[in-house]
């Protein structure tokens, strides 16, 4: 028969960091269980009108018609909420006004802590998220709230044994070869324990709290009640409130099925575990149902645990590198997403990699959202506002009928601010707080689900502050936008890249340049798509007046050239046979301004310096150069220009004697430039 056996048999020993190290946490004495943990009061009558058993879908009519019959239930959830709220905000008061503020700070702090924990997951989601931000939180408070993502007080152990029973039909010691004895680490919806099974594999066994949904409906229903009041009373919100709520509940009901959880995982794996140094678990389906999950032990340290990441020789700050792309392919790319990215959740394992834990909360982005913030970053990096103003209507924050005029000059002062400098000078909070005070002045919405992407990525610079307090996630993001732009030929992109390049009829040979630099820093930069996606804009209607320009500096480069070489010619046969000939006239040569040729050099050097460039890369492009009826053009167009300068030349020197100093003022209709 199977032992439940801990690593080690000494009650000292056992709650200390050195028998788990594999989770990164200092596994202390549990507290006492709060009250509210060790009294869980189950409803019946809850569970026949919204059976959380059979059903986990996210139903707020059915919630709504439940809690409308039991007010005193939802009266005396509000009350507690604000009695408790209101003492702790005294108390703050009180310590300001009695100068207690530094002396009383931690206590202060554990009663947060304290607070959101006894108000259950909703308000320990909100704590978690604060806990990433130490440009928010003072450092007292943050170390207190790290709590919340790892050492919520655990329920019996009785009520974990008897779920795994009921969920997957038979006690633990006969489907486990063994199991920790009190749980690793206790979160919001539930608790974790090593595990080995039977077929010799180290797990991790999450077994759901009692009564979770009863506790999340009530909340949820107060909330959202909430967020229609403040909609209806508040005309400056314009935001649908109660879409944001309902966002958040249809993630939190997800987030309770462990099943649905572990199709995320796969989902997860299947779509980023092949990125370099990314992790994702493996799920053991034979062990998991809706309130038991298992799944592949992983062995890690915690991003906020700097110290401990350095003694294993691992660069953090590579691994927040790692965190950043694998996010920017979740929103931008493949549109599934981890909403709930805190330090608990991301793991650096001893061999480097970055793991990925707790896929309950996930979320996605439609295609045409993703394109649309791909376009919002270019146009805010390249200071286009009026792009940007567009953007937000496409993004849906503001209605195609509202008058963008005098939101465009508000984006320019606003951004300005927050666009000193260069990409690497940006940070998202800044952005997003210079934004929020623009949306009260004019009628912007904030869609429900962007709310789920900005707490994403805020969460995630806030990790990435903690490892390097300069760390700027736009930087890091600009070149895979680089990448996209250059290399998706979806529609919505490639006109983004041509307004971008385009501007007042005029190619903005700059800006190709700093895309080229930026893409080729981009880990999965496919130098052969940007020759393809070079060659098909190149030879497309859009890209007509770019050949124009580059055929007219081939003709007067050609014409140049020979003109030098005839001059050349000249002065060597009057030099043999004696003769002088008259000297140019000399002078102050103008500054010479760089041509198309020019920067198609720079250009040439920047492909030739990327990573993974072949000349011979180019030999099968040509026949496809070739073969366009636009190379046809392009080359008569290359022949016209010579003849006509040559005749024009042949008619000023031999027919008018030189009495014309260029062949523009004998045809006032020839191209300026035509010598």
């Amino acid at each position: 028969m199977p032992t439940f056996t801990p690593p080690s048999s000494d009650p000292a020993e056992l709650n200390s960091e050195a028998v788990y190290p594999a989770v990164g946490i200092a596994i202390e004495p549990h507290p006492a269980p709060q009250e509210h943990l060790k009294s869980v009061q189950f409803d019946p009558e809850f569970d026949k009108v919204n059976p959380e058993v059979r059903a986990m879908d996210y139903d707020p009519v059915a919630i709504a018609a439940y809690y409308r019959q039991r007010p005193l239930q939802i009266w005396g959830r509000m009350l507690s909420i604000f009695w408790t709220f209101a003492q702790f905000i005294v108390s703050l008061w009180w310590d300001r006004r009695t100068g207690g503020v530094e002396r009383n700070q931690a206590k202060r702090a554990i009663r947060l802590r304290e607070i959101l924990t006894g108000l259950g997951p909703a308000y320990i989601k909100v704590g978690q998220a604060l806990s990433t931000r130490p440009d928010l939180v003072p450092p007292t408070y943050l170390e207190e709230l790290t709590l919340l993502q790892d050492q919520i007080p655990p329920f019996p152990n009785e009520i974990a044994y008897r779920f795994i029973k009921e969920e997957l039909g038979d006690s633990p010691d006969q489907i486990y070869a063994e199991l920790s004895p009190e749980p690793i680490a206790a979160a919001s919806l539930g608790q974790v324990y090593k595990g080995k099974l039977k077929s010799g594999e180290t797990v991790a066994v999450k077994v759901q709290r009692p009564g979770l949904a009863q506790r999340i409906t009530l909340d949820l229903y107060i909330l959202r009640g909430l967020a229609s009041w403040a909609n209806k009373n508040f005309k400056r919100i314009r935001s649908d409130l109660v879409a944001i709520m309902d966002e958040f509940g249809e993630r939190i009901f997800e987030e309770m099925d462990y099943n649905q959880e572990g199709r995320n995982a796969e989902r997860f794996a299947k779509l980023y575990g092949h990125l370099p140094d990314i992790y994702v678990p493996r799920i053991y389906w034979q062990y998991t149902a809706r309130r038991v999950l298992t799944m592949e032990w992983i062995t890690g340290t915690k991003l906020t645990q700097l110290e401990e990441i350095r003694r294993q020789g691992i660069d953090a700050g590579y691994l927040v590198e790692q965190g950043v792309q694998c996010s920017l392919r979740q929103l931008l790319e493949h549109g599934f997403f981890h909403a709930d990215p805190h330090p608990g959740n991301l793991l650096a394992t001893p061999d480097g990699k970055l793991a990925y834990l707790d896929f309950g909360m996930m979320s996605e982005v439609k295609p045409a959202q993703r394109y649309g913030l791909i376009e919002a970053i270019v146009h805010l990096v390249n200071r286009d506002f009026e792009g940007l103003a567009n953007d937000y209507v496409n993004l849906e924050f503001l209605t195609p009928d509202t008058d963008l005029t005098p939101i465009v000059p508000a984006f320019a002062s606003v951004f300005n601010d927050a666009l000193t400098g260069t990409v690497a000078d940006i940070n998202i909070k800044s952005i997003t707080d210079q934004l929020s005070g623009l949306m009260y002045e004019f009628p912007f919405r904030v869609p429900a689900y962007y709310a789920l992407i900005i707490r994403s990525l805020v969460t995630l610079e806030g990790i990435a502050i903690n490892v390097d307090p300069n760390f700027k996630v736009l930087s890091k993001a600009y070149p895979y936008v680089a990448k996209r732009l250059l290399t998706d030929p979806a529609p919505q992109l490639r006109a983004s890249l041509q307004d971008l390049l385009f501007k007042d009829g005029q190619f903005r040979w700059n800006r190709l340049e700093n895309l080229l630099t930026n893409a080729r820093s981009s880990a999965d930069y496919d130098i052969n798509l940007v020759l393809d996606q070079t060659i098909e804009f190149l030879f497309s209607e859009r890209g007509e007046f770019i050949r124009e320009k580059i055929a007219d500096e081939i003709v007067r480069g050609i014409d140049t050239a020979g003109q030098t070489a005839i001059e050349q010619t000249k002065a060597r046969i009057a030099a043999w046979v004696g003769l002088k000939l008259d000297s140019p006239v000399s002078g102050t040569p103008a500054p010479a301004q760089p041509s198309s040729l020019d920067h198609v050099g720079r250009i040439v050097s920047l492909l030739k310096d990327t990573p993974g460039f072949e000349p011979m890369q180019l030999l099968p492009l040509i026949p496809r150069i070739l073969a366009k009826p636009e190379t046809q053009i392009f080359g008569q167009q290359i022949v016209g220009g010579l003849a006509q300068r040559v005749a024009a030349r042949l008619i000023r020197d031999l027919l008018l004697d030189g009495r014309y100093s260029s062949p523009t003022q004998l045809n006032p209709r020839l191209p300026a430039g035509v010598a």
